[in-house]
């Protein structure tokens, strides 16, 4: 599919089409693009839940006219009794990938949800209630949803490593068994959760009697957070990282996320972009691919939580830095490249409404379902973020209590200076920035139309999800052959995949034309569609 979808008063892109349809159902109500988002991420917590869920984080990039772009950090902390010697005391060498003492760190989604809705009623006066916007998502907890193909892909890669525990098989399997596509799953419990905070407000799940269910659910399961740690939880809104390049600027979301190397990609190919002849051409793949390896290397090195960060991240940012930075960069021969790159599954939605306003948006429960644990009484299933601390007190990401883990999460929007506003993402972890880099220079620089740009053959450099090969320069066969042979001389370590491959990430994107017209694209990888009217 290479048609960019079109519409004149608003319009949403999702991963999953009821996520998408629960979004547009708000806008055609008057709802703005907050309020169908939160309906959206509701709806997709359920219907999607091997790759988001109640139980995870999530972070917002929001565009109003006439204002500077706002982020929302809606990540948890680890809590005030996980430290690496509860680990150590427990023989554990490293932080597990599931099971309890995954569960470590807080859920933020729920309250990234809450603060972008005290944007919405005290600035665009949006008055849609708790009601309104769940009232989807309650709906397919209790009644059921129809499981997606990649639902059931994610079951069949991860069943060995789940199914025993607490939660997992009787919510996701079906009499122990991998439940075919099509087949419907149903969730009461998290259905009763939702209609709960319908009721009673978004912060009921960190201070009220959802969150007392919550804290008792995680202690039956083992997990070391408490219901204080809940307590203590806020969302964080800050200003974006932005980064000046010809006829645009680039926001991205702050540490503790990503998004400075997203930034950094950008700004160091710009550097080089001029040799760069067209966007299928191996100076286009190999100048992003080296890019990557620097912005890659100064992530590694200080990305973290904000207030355990020794340099600010804009100091990467500044033109002389990047200047400096870009030499690193060989026009003809690839860089070495050891580093260990992560994994991740997440969902990335985009909505705009008729007031052009529009909301990039990304929520995760990290690795495919999380931690894999499924709270009893309350039907959430928690993320598994703290598998990305580390127990060595040297690291940068060195585990401690109340302490933000690493994100890859990283929400992008671009205002350009003919008046367009452009927002974009995908899922994939360390692939995030990467096919972030590729959607952009496609549509910006190379003048792709938006779906052009997501369906395109992508490339991602280490990243697997098949325990394959880490550190290789991963490429779709749709590339010319002659493009993959030349990257093969230049160095690289090339492997080819299928046409369409999950790992590339399933990106979206929306831009808000001058004239006040939209264009939404979303990946042929994945399960998403536009909505518009």
């Amino acid at each position: 599919m290479l048609h960019t979808v079109t519409a004149p008063r608003g319009m949403i892109a999702a991963p999953h089409h009821l996520a998408a349809q629960s979004g547009l159902d708000v806008l055609r109500d008057g709802g703005n693009a907050i309020e169908a988002m939160v309906a959206a991420a509701a709806t997709i917590a359920v219907v999607y839940p091997h790759m988001n869920a109640l139980g995870g984080d999530a972070f917002w990039i929001i565009h109003e006219p006439g204002r500077p772009p706002m982020s929302i950090d809606g990540s948890g902390a680890a809590g005030k009794a996980v430290d690496i010697d509860l680990f150590k005391s427990q023989g554990f060498g490293s932080i597990p990938a599931t099971g309890p003492m995954a569960a470590i760190t807080v859920a933020g989604a729920v309250s990234s949800w809450q603060s972008a809705l005290e944007v919405s009623q005290s600035r665009w006066g949006g008055s849609l209630t708790l009601e309104r916007l769940l009232g989807d998502a309650i709906s397919y907890a209790r009644s059921g949803y129809a499981v997606s193909a990649a639902q059931r892909r994610t079951t069949v890669r991860l069943k060995a490593a789940l199914a025993a525990l607490p939660g997992f098989a009787d919510h996701f399997l079906a009499a122990g068994e991998i439940p075919d596509e099509g087949s419907v799953q149903k969730n009461p419990a998290l259905a009763d959760t939702l209609g709960y905070l319908a009721r009673h407000g978004l912060d009921d799940f960190y201070r009220g009697e959802v969150a007392r269910r919550i804290a008792a659910d995680l202690a039956r399961i083992g997990s070391p957070l408490k219901g204080e740690d809940m307590a203590r939880h806020r969302s964080v809104r800050r200003r974006p990282l932005s980064l000046p390049l010809p006829g645009v600027t680039l926001f991205n979301a702050p540490p503790p996320t990503q998004g400075l190397a997203s930034l950094m990609i950008l700004g160091l190919f710009e550097r080089h972009a001029s040799a760069a002849p067209d966007a299928d051409s191996f100076e286009h793949l190999h100048g992003l691919v080296e890019a990557t390896k620097v912005a890659f290397k100064v992530r590694n090195a200080h990305i973290t939580d904000p207030l355990y960060m020794s340099v600010h991240p804009t100091t990467y940012l500044n033109d002389h830095v990047l200047d400096k930075l870009s030499e690193e960069i060989s026009r003809r021969t690839a860089a070495p490249w050891p580093a260990a790159l992560r994994d991740g599954d997440t969902v990335y939605l985009t909505a705009a409404d008729s007031q052009g306003r529009v909301v990039s948006f990304i929520q995760s429960i990290y690795h495919g379902y999380g931690s894999g644990m499924v709270l009893p009484d309350s039907g959430i299933l928690w993320h598994n973020r703290g598998h990305a601390f580390s127990l060595d007190p040297r690291n940068v990401q060195a585990l401690a209590p109340g302490r933000k883990p690493f994100h890859t999460l990283s929400p992008a929007l671009a205002k350009f200076q003919d008046g367009r506003v452009m927002a974009y993402g995908t899922m994939g972890g360390d692939g995030q920035p990467q096919t972030q880099a590729a959607l952009f220079t496609r549509y910006a620089r190379y003048g792709q139309s938006l779906q052009q740009a997501v369906t395109a053959p992508r490339w991602v450099l280490g990243k697997t999800l098949d325990g394959g090969k880490q550190h290789d320069l991963k490429v779709e066969s749709r590339f010319d052959p002659a493009v993959i042979q030349a990257l093969g001389r230049a160095g690289h370590d090339v492997s080819v995949l299928g046409p369409f491959e999950d790992i590339m990430g399933h990106a979206a994107a929306l831009v808000l034309r001058p004239d006040g017209w939209l264009e939404g694209a979303v990946d042929p990888r994945g399960d998403g569609v536009v909505a518009g009217f």
